[in-house]
């Protein structure tokens, strides 16, 4: 059965009896993951593996001209060395005459460009260290995005009215430029893939969000039909986006496997997960606000500045969030994409929104203290009836209760507006708000549910699971459908030999496998009501027995077969008709030592609304990692380059800083109750962004309410808080 469209069904979720959709369950995969039983990529093991390690670019910007096998022919073990078009087997070991690479370029400093296969990893990390290269550097590499010319993206631009006017008319005007650094994802698992060949067909065993397009990535790199392609993902320790799509050691690893004829792994280090993994831009931004003596907004401009590497067509949408969030009939928005000679830009956990709330967030806070307004009041004053762009109407949207609930949950009314007027000895203590926004899309996705003769159901997709809980909802949502314990459900995900999924990006995988779950419940529930003489909406099922009127047969004793269903889920067209978002709401407390500059985060709140929560406990775990995230981002990460080479010099994680226990306070979250018609069939919203969508400008705003400094370079350091106060 395919289901192509979101018809307006959710209401079963509510109406149905086993009462589990929703509950703080347990995830089915925790006791796995504690106990080391749950297998990870390089925990496979596969008998006769040998270990490839990539080789690294030492340049920034020219070509490889030639790779010397024979400067590591004395390591014992060694198997292969490839590099590009050529594979360059050890001489001493028999094998093809060295030759030249025929030229790879170089784009960025680190780029793997080179392979080295060993029995023991320690021979393969040997080789990779030593062997010699010989490259040639271009003078003409470009490490600083100022010095780039910044093409227009012409698809992100709007002139709409007359914002110069407006801000020359209005009562209060802010222009502010901003700066955010480069992140990196820093996912606890590094990037690793097993390849193995047998009969022609490839099995990947690799740390990987997106399998049906990573499945695709794979078959069209190595040129061969998909159907030849396997790739197994069942546990995956965070992605946060930089697991989208192949990095260069799945193909590394198929390519030396095939060769080998025998299994090949290849993991990246942490540092080379730093420097080839995809980055998030680093940006510029100027927002520009005109508003009336009330505060309500005439007039806004963003524009941005990011960057990438040459040929590349991403460019972080900064934007995306500011088109909808506020009103101002006076619109310019623009972006600009640098090129620069540094590792790939890519989408980092909500690319766009996060670092463009951030700043956006900052310029309402500095337009809130202009026009002496609260801050919660002046954008509860800017929330738009319709889409100020397109003037479509809003979904379900749950902003205003979220920034009312919050301020009331979080104490608000006792905020000082006054900056540095609440000390405690030599801290200063602040309050700083933000909203959140993440846009909201629904994926097409497809699932099997089988019911079976026994009373247990299987649930089968090719989804992932990156530490959000999709074993726990999936099993939660046919549970609830088919009237199980969820003891009595299993689901299997992370198989590209199972139906294509959505897969996990874009806040859009549970709203999109879960409603491929129910849908094909629903399906079998169709069966079961015909069994049992009555409509579907007539049927009850609740603990493995189905209820019709008087009428109650244990599942067990109603089937004689295994009733399977296949169901896809797909984006209604009328989806385009309206906006559709999740919002929420961060508050955040924080004390600001007068003396060092030092800033300590006492304790963060957020409110949001995402439609039906599917599981009380993966939602808030995700929301309170999001909003640490958020932490970081204000007070901490910051990749940074050598402008001399274009190396970066802060790769691994005794650099490149992140919050650690001591700079996370207690976080609250609050759920908001919604559900979303609009948003999916199991009337869920994307949450898994939201939570680190303006967290960071919520810290800031904080810190500028205690002691009077406003950061507009981040990360908020020491070293810039002292220069604020001196």
């Amino acid at each position: 059965m395919t289901g192509t469209d979101t018809t307006k069904q959710g209401f079963m979720l509510d109406e149905a009896a086993q009462g589990v959709i929703g509950t703080p369950m347990d995830r089915p995969d925790g006791p796995l993951k504690v106990s080391g039983a749950a297998t990870y990529a390089h925990e496979w093991n596969l008998p006769g593996t040998a270990h490839g390690v990539l080789v690294r670019a030492t340049i920034a910007h020219g070509r490889l001209d030639h790779v010397n096998a024979t400067s590591i022919a004395d390591i014992d073990g060694l198997l292969g060395v490839y590099s590009g078009p050529r594979f360059l087997r050890n001489p001493a070991q028999g094998g093809a005459e060295e030759a030249p690479v025929q030229g790879v370029d170089i784009e960025y400093f680190g780029q793997p460009v080179a392979l080295v296969v060993a029995e023991t990893f320690e021979a393969a990390r040997d080789g990779a260290m030593r062997i010699q290269l010989r490259m040639e550097a271009d003078d003409s590499g470009v490490f600083d995005p100022a010095n780039s010319p910044a093409e227009p993206q012409e698809d992100e631009a709007l002139e709409q009215g007359d914002l110069d006017q407006a801000m020359q008319d209005a009562a209060h005007a802010i222009d502010v430029t901003y700066t955010t650094p480069g992140h990196n994802s820093a996912a606890m698992e590094p990037h690793c893939s097993i390849a193995h060949w047998q009969d022609g067909r490839l099995t990947l065993r690799g740390s990987y969000q997106m399998l049906k397009y990573n499945k695709m990535e794979l078959a069209d790199a190595l040129d061969i039909d998909p159907a030849r392609v396997r790739v197994l993902s069942p546990y995956v320790g965070g992605g946060f986006g930089s697991k989208l799509g192949l990095a260069p050691e799945a193909l590394a690893a198929a390519i030396a496997a095939r060769d080998l004829d025998r299994p090949v792994v290849v993991a990246l280090s942490r540092q080379q997960v730093f420097e080839v993994v995809m980055r998030r831009s680093e940006s510029t931004q100027r927002v520009r606000l005109a508003a009336s003596e009330d505060g309500t907004l005439t007039g806004l401009g963003h524009s941005g500045l990011v960057s990438n590497l040459p040929g590349e067509s991403f460019a972080e949408p900064l934007l995306q969030a500011t088109r909808f969030l506020y009103g101002g009939q006076n619109r310019t928005l623009s972006l600009g994409l640098s090129r620069v000679n540094r590792l790939c830009a890519g989408s980092v956990r909500a690319p766009g929104e996060a670092i463009g709330m951030q700043v956006l967030e900052n310029a309402m806070d500095e337009l809130a203290c202009a026009a002496d307004i609260d801050p919660v009041e002046l954008r509860l004053r800017n929330i738009p009836e319709r889409h100020p762009e397109t003037g479509i109407p809003f979904a379900s949207r749950k902003l205003a209760q979220a920034l009312q609930q919050g301020a009331e949950s979080f104490g608000w009314n006792r905020r000082q507006t006054q900056t540095g007027a609440c000390r405690e000895g030599e801290w200063l203590i602040g309050m700083g708000m933000a909203t959140a926004a993440r846009v909201n899309w629904l994926s097409k996705s497809a699932a099997r549910v089988t019911l079976k003769t026994d009373g247990t159901a299987l649930v089968e997709t090719d989804m992932t699971d990156i530490g959000t809980g999709t074993y726990a909802i999936l099993t939660q949502i046919a549970a609830e459908m088919l009237g199980l314990t969820p003891g009595a459900v299993t689901t299997t995900l992370g198989d590209t030999d199972l139906p294509a999924a959505a897969g996990s990006g874009g806040s859009w995988g549970a709203s999109s496998s879960g409603s491929s779950v129910f849908l094909a419940c629903q399906e079998i529930r169709k069966d079961i009501a015909r069994q049992m003489g009555c409509t579907p909406e007539d049927l009850t099922l609740k603990n493995g027995t189905a209820v019709c009127g008087n009428r109650s047969t244990p599942l067990t004793d109603l089937l004689t077969r295994d009733v399977c269903r296949e169901a896809t889920v797909k984006p209604d067209k009328a989806m385009k008709d309206k906006q559709s978002a999740s919002y929420g709401a961060h508050f955040c407390e924080v004390a600001v030592n007068a003396v060092t500059g030092e800033t300590r985060v006492r304790r963060m709140l957020g409110v949001f609304g995402a439609g039906r929560i599917l599981n009380e406990k993966t939602a808030r775990s995700q929301c309170i990692g999001a909003m640490t995230w958020g932490i970081g981002m204000a007070l901490h990460e910051d990749l940074m380059f050598d402008l001399r080479d274009g190396h970066l010099t802060n790769r691994d994680l005794a650099e490149y800083h992140i919050p650690v226990n001591l700079d996370v306070p207690h976080q609250d979250v609050i759920f908001i109750e919604e559900r979303d018609d609009d948003a999916s069939p199991i009337q869920a919203k994307g949450l898994g962004e939201l939570g680190i969508c303006g967290a960071a400008a919520a810290v800031t705003n904080a810190i500028y309410n205690a002691c009077g400094v406003r950061v507009r370079e981040y990360p908020a350091t020491v070293d810039k808080i002292i220069t604020g106060l001196a």
